[in-house]
């Protein structure tokens, strides 16, 4: 086994998705992922692994729109149910969270989608005569 494929093989799935939702390199899981809050780092500041295979694409932002809306729709339908508080209380409730939800998960998401991406290899798909 070559010396990526040694290392490759001793980190685990979880491990190497913990490491990306954590915005760590997918690869020795110490050096950072991200130069800025949602801009990925050219290459890891440990290994020097080159970033450029990684394009997470709208999947980030399609999970954590999902998930949000879910959360913050099923919490507003039991706050209402159970206290029906007037609209205004609903706004001051909800609109800060619609704000600080998707942005608190959305680097999580990138981090652990590029990290899986590197872990399986991903490529954009081809036709079998290419």
């Amino acid at each position: 086994m070559s010396d990526e494929n040694s290392e490759l093989a001793s980190h685990s799935v979880g491990s190497t998705a913990l490491a990306g939702a954590l915005g760590r390199c997918p690869f020795c899981h110490k050096g950072r992922l991200f130069a800025g809050y949602l801009t990925l780092a050219p290459r890891c500041d440990v290994c020097g692994i080159d970033y450029e295979f990684a394009d997470s694409g709208d999947g980030p932002a399609v999970f954590v729109i999902l998930i949000t809306g879910f959360i913050i729709v099923g919490a507003a339908l039991l706050v209402e149910v159970h206290y029906m508080p007037p609209y205004w209380l609903h706004a001051l409730l909800w609109v800060p969270l619609i704000i600080a939800l998707p942005l608190l998960l959305l680097r999580t998401f990138k981090g652990t989608l590029i990290a899986l991406q590197y872990r399986h290899k991903a490529e954009e798909g081809k036709l079998a005569s290419d």
